[in-house]
């Protein structure tokens, strides 16, 4: 017996099982209470070294702090009265203690139908404990004295921010609910058995709470970027990849039961016939997921490690935790169903499965043929996505602050929810503001409101644009005002809200350009030593990359009929990243038992038998992936119910179509071809008669 074997199979061991359980248990009690902090910061969903990240650490490291400011707005369509300019001031009055300084008086918009009060806001009540407070009490101010028939919102950065977090918050625990009932209903409906979905509900539990409290300490003393965005990720990937990796071991463990009396022994089997095929898939989604530390912008490079550890911890507890508590528990666990050793004669094959693996093994080329074509057919509406999800769109239901936010830019220059800032070196400030106010677009360019850094050195001065902050038009003009300032000082920062989207934007797109080739580059080589073949592998890459193609074009379909047709560059980053790395998953579960079949059956047969045994846990893994992304779509932020959908979708596709159709239907078709230049592809083909179960070859990982 091989070490790999030993190791593999410890866990089923009659004496290791204890153990194995043991130190998990222990290890569950120490972690109880851990993880689930966010280390987030100003730059974290900035790109490294752009422009507008250091105009953010120029003005943390060498300006007094801005004072964070909420704006209260009121508007009638029929024009401001002396009742609203007084609720306004009463309004203003009640917030008086929240603020630094006094508050100045409402201000007029030009066409007369709003009001504008300014509130800079005291340290105190503007830290991250007190935020959500102070917003509460302003809102609530402004509901208790409003006339009849005037609108009345906050706004600001302060309270869209806030907004966007509570956003989080108040799903946090519906999020996770809703992934362990979905897990638990397809566990259910696939084994029909209610005390099985026991075991790996609490693995894969065991598992969630490991990888948090490793975030945890990464993030506190690792310097690792975490945030909310990351956190509802990584619980839903866990959640989905360990179900899926319980499904195939559970499936290899049902069969080994049937041709093994001793449940020790089928269990041991099992895992070194089923580890191999896990340890593939996790692999490849950790190299996928670890090639964001690629990325420029901070929170993406974050999400990398983190999904990454997510898939270790899923790995590591569905492989050793979950085997032992099986094998302590038994074959009444499987109850009602549970499968009973068959001493004489081979286990009989799953009858839909058998026929349909027939069926795509008689008919190959025009299954994948047709395949094919109805994966291209829905990559076609990939025409009707759009790019540039504005923060005004984040929202599936706008808050108050963007609200507010919509009815300010209104009336008022649409570019003063959110100026733009100017740092220049002192010596040449006048100069550049001189060329700033000359730049088209440009609205206003606030030199009585110029503040001098602590050095002497610096001068930051605000700039309001003629567009909205989010706006493409916006965008344009930030462009040209950084040209302008430049031809004066090469030095000069040009920062705030427009200019961060814009380097988050080039960012973005240079990290499509760079991530999405080198995760193919990742996943051929995995395959490559998987199934030592180079065919294979490319086969198996072109279907994931056309099963994305199709559900990103199906997806664009359902994006609009739910109201949000326009996506975020990062839904088209993690959605190609996931439906890739997963997706594979299923054609890897096939290849890796169709390569240990071959050597016995033949190629044909082996493929067939292989869709034969595998077909139902794909499936069944397929669905439960597809269910637990599907959560997503709890979330009140647009981008997160997008990438949910867009898995969603692609786990979908690749289940039903690619893994059990398109692949083993190609492969077929491709005949011995698909192992060249492995040794399976230079053996003449035979067919002998199927070796007994026990006696066939485990697939072992190649020495890389």
């Amino acid at each position: 017996m091989s070490v790999w074997h030993k190791v593999t199979g410890l866990p089923a061991d009659r004496r290791a099982k204890w153990g194995t359980v043991a130190l998990w248990l222990l290890l569950a009690l120490s972690l109880a209470g851990q993880g689930g902090e966010d280390s987030g910061s100003d730059t974290d969903a900035l790109p490294a070294g752009a422009e507008s990240t250091k105009a953010v650490e120029l003005a943390d490291r060498d300006f007094p702090p801005e004072p964070e400011q909420l704006l209260l707005v009121y508007a009638r369509d029929s024009g401001i009265t002396p009742a609203d300019r007084a609720a306004a001031t009463a309004d203003a009055a009640a917030l008086r203690p929240f603020a630094a300084g006094e508050i100045p008086p409402p201000i007029p918009s030009g066409d007369g139908d709003a009001l504008l009060v300014l509130v800079r806001l005291a340290p105190e009540h503007a830290d991250s404990a007190r935020i959500g407070d102070t917003l509460t009490t302003a809102r609530e101010a402004l509901a208790a004295g409003r006339p009849d028939g005037l609108d009345a919102r906050v706004t600001g950065g302060a309270a869209a921010s806030t907004d966007f977090s509570e956003a989080f918050n108040s799903v946090d625990t519906t999020l996770l609910v809703a992934t362990v009932v979905v897990v638990a209903v397809l566990l259910l409906l696939t084994y029909r058995s209610p005390i099985l979905l026991l075991i790996p509900l609490l693995s894969v539990a065991l598992a969630s709470q490991l990888a948090s409290a490793v975030v945890t300490l990464l993030s506190k003393y690792g310097g690792l970027v975490a945030d909310d965005i990351s956190g509802g990720i990584l619980t839903v990937l866990i959640f989905g990849v360990g179900t899926d990796y319980a499904l195939l071991l559970i499936s290899r463990y049902r069969e080994e039961l049937a041709r093994h009396e001793d449940r020790h022994e089928a269990m041991r089997i099992a895992l070194t016939r089923a580890v191999p095929a896990i340890a593939a898939s996790a692999v490849t989604v950790i190299l996928a997921l670890l090639a964001l530390t690629l990325a420029e912008l901070n929170s993406t490079r974050g999400l990398g490690p983190i999904g990454a550890i997510g898939i270790a911890c899923a790995f590591l507890v569905m492989t050793t935790l979950q085997p032992a508590l099986l094998v302590l528990c038994g074959r009444w666990i499987f109850w009602p169903r549970a499968p009973r050793f068959q001493p004489h004669g081979t286990v009989a094959k799953p009858g839909l499965w058998a026929r349909a693996a027939g069926a795509v093994s008689r008919h190959s080329r025009p299954i994948w043929l047709a395949a094919a074509l109805l994966l291209a057919a829905a990559s076609l509406g990939v025409t009707q996505l759009s790019t540039g999800l504005e923060r005004s769109e984040a929202f599936v239901t706008k808050p108050d602050s963007v609200l507010g936010q919509e009815l300010l830019a209104a009336h008022f220059p649409a570019g003063a929810t959110g100026p733009s800032e100017v740092f220049a070196p002192a010596a040449s400030a006048e100069r550049v503001a001189a060329a700033a106010r000359a730049v088209p677009g440009v609205a206003q360019v606030g030199t009585e409101d110029a503040m001098t850094s602590r050095s002497g050195d610096w001068v930051r001065y605000p700039v309001v644009l003629g567009d909205g902050p989010q706006t493409q038009a916006a965008e344009g003009t930030v462009d040209r005002l950084r040209a302008a300032v430049h031809d004066v000082d090469g030095a000069v920062l040009v920062g705030g809200t427009t200019a961060e989207r814009l380097d988050v934007d080039a960012a973005m797109n240079r990290d499509l350009r760079l991530i999405l080739p080198f995760t193919l580059l990742i996943v051929l080589a995995v395959l490559m030593v998987l199934l030592r073949a180079v065919v294979a592998p490319l086969l198996l890459l072109a279907s994931v990359v056309l099963s994305f193609a199709a559900a990103l074009g199906a997806a664009a379909l359902v994006f609009h009929a739910i109201g949000h047709p326009t996506i975020d560059r990062v839904v088209l980053l993690y959605g190609f990243l996931f439906v890739v790395a997963l997706g594979v998953d299923y054609t890897i579960f096939l290849m890796a038992r169709a390569r240990e079949e071959t050597a016995a059956l033949g190629h044909a047969k082996a493929v067939e038998r292989a869709l034969a045994t595998t077909g139902t846990v794909i499936i069944s893994a397929g669905l439960v992936l597809a269910g637990t992304f599907s959560v997503l779509s709890v979330m009140p932020i647009v981008f997160m119910v997008q990438i949910g959908v867009l898995v969603a979708i692609g786990v979908l596709l690749d289940a039903f179509v690619a893994a059990s159709l398109l692949v083993p239907s190609l492969v077929t078709a491709t005949g011995r071809r698909t192992w060249w230049p492995g040794r399976l592809a230079r053996e003449p083909r035979v067919e002998p008669a199927p070796a007994r179960p026990e006696e066939r070859a485990p697939l072992e990982l190649a020495e890389p």
